[in-house]
């Protein structure tokens, strides 16, 4: 009867050490994505709808086409900073779909920032939030030549990239 309730301690004690799966809520805040509105370079305070805009990250082949797509939200989109260096380079090809090569027109950005890695919890790990560099955070130039840049200016409306609320960067085109 010992041997029995001494077998039934030690099963039940293997137990206790047992704890609940943890699961990261969908709500958790995790690593944002830098915000981009568009505005019109002929009225600063119009927002411009984008379409036919294709962005590809440095060394990869497949963008993302932003023409209905759900990271664009008519004159905004969000693209995914590296997290592990501190810069990322984008393609950004406007009328990518034109069959007229003189329509298609590819600008290179290079967003240098600051990575700050937070604890969130067991269940999500953790996140990077960014801090665009103030003297460099963005370095604009043209694949073809750069007289042909069709972005006209960029502007930093927030330099702290910690959620997606707001928008962290302005073109102007």
């Amino acid at each position: 009867m010992k041997k029995i309730i001494l077998l039934l301690f030690v099963i039940a004690l293997s137990f206790s050490g047992c704890e609940k799966d943890d699961i990261c809520d969908t709500n958790t805040v995790t690593t944002p994505r830098l915000v981009i509105s568009f505005y019109d370079v002929t009225n600063s305070s119009v927002l411009k709808n984008v379409t036919n805009l294709k962005i590809t990250g440095e060394g990869i082949t497949d963008g993302v086409i932003f023409n209905g797509s759900s990271l664009i939200n008519g004159s905004t989109v969000s693209i995914p900073l590296k997290t592990d260096a501190d810069a990322t380079t984008f393609s950004f090809i406007l009328n990518y779909v034109s069959t007229n090569p003189g329509l298609v027109n590819e600008d290179i950005l290079k967003f240098n920032y600051v990575r700050e890695e937070l604890f969130v919890s067991r269940a999500c790990g953790f996140k990077t939030n960014y801090t665009l560099d103030p003297q460099t955070p963005y370095v604009h130039t043209d694949a073809a030549t750069a007289d042909k840049k069709w972005i006209q200016y960029i502007a930093v409306k927030n330099s702290s990239i910690a959620n997606e609320n707001e928008t962290h960067l302005e073109i102007y085109f």
